[in-house]
């Protein structure tokens, strides 16, 4: 397998996650999105968009970070992201969505380079705008792992939400926001912290970050 992806890329960070609790190796191709290297014609040919991250796989290119991540719990099952039962299957993918649909968007790096370029934001108006989306985003996420959470965000392993929540606090401290209002998803992040899955995924690790 070949990880198109960038090592401060999010949704890149949580396909690694997703490829690393699945004991699954893979080469990675780098492309470095400040310098526009997702644009260019051979990257084009596989990915039409021109985004991060795809995952090839012999003839099969899958785009989107939540179908490779689903394509990976169905083809190895095992250890599963997903939980055994239909409602807590629906459960996880929502707080996930919660992230990967209603938070990440709004702050991953096209939109910045729109507010910087198309309305003049400072670097204090990048931030702020980032807080707006991510602090109600991270209230809610709060409220439903001290539900469903036992140690990670949902139940007492690794599952598809910790995937998204752990490149997300990454991205929130980037932005210069404060994390102590939600002491439960910081507890999730200090046990990932301590996880090999997640400690190799971590951007800093990546060949292609920088020095």
């Amino acid at each position: 397998m070949i990880l198109h992806g960038y090592w401060r890329s999010g949704a890149s960070y949580r396909v690694r996650i997703g490829l690393a609790l699945k004991g699954l190796d893979y080469e990675l191709s780098a492309h470095d999105l400040r310098k526009g290297e997702q644009k260019q014609a051979d990257y084009l040919a596989l990915n039409p968009q021109g985004m991060v991250p795809a995952l090839q796989d012999g003839d099969l290119v899958i785009t989107q970070s939540p179908a490779i991540l689903e394509w990976l719990e169905e083809t190895h099952p095992e250890p599963p992201l997903l939980p055994n039962t239909a409602n807590d299957r629906a459960i996880v993918r929502a707080m996930a969505a919660l992230i990967g649909c209603d938070i990440h968007p709004l702050n991953n790096l096209r939109v910045l380079k729109s507010l910087r370029h198309d309305f003049n934001a400072d670097q204090d108006a990048v931030d702020a705008w980032a807080a707006r989306w991510i602090a109600p985003g991270f209230d809610a996420l709060e409220t439903l792992v001290r539900q469903h959470g036992r140690g990670w965000s949902f139940g007492d392993a690794p599952s598809l939400v910790d995937c998204y929540l752990i490149p997300q606090l990454y991205s929130a401290r980037r932005f210069n926001i404060d994390l102590s209002p939600w002491p439960v998803l910081l507890a999730v992040e200090e046990r990932a912290n301590a996880h090999p899955a997640f400690v190799s995924a971590h951007p800093d690790r990546q060949p292609d970050a920088d020095a």
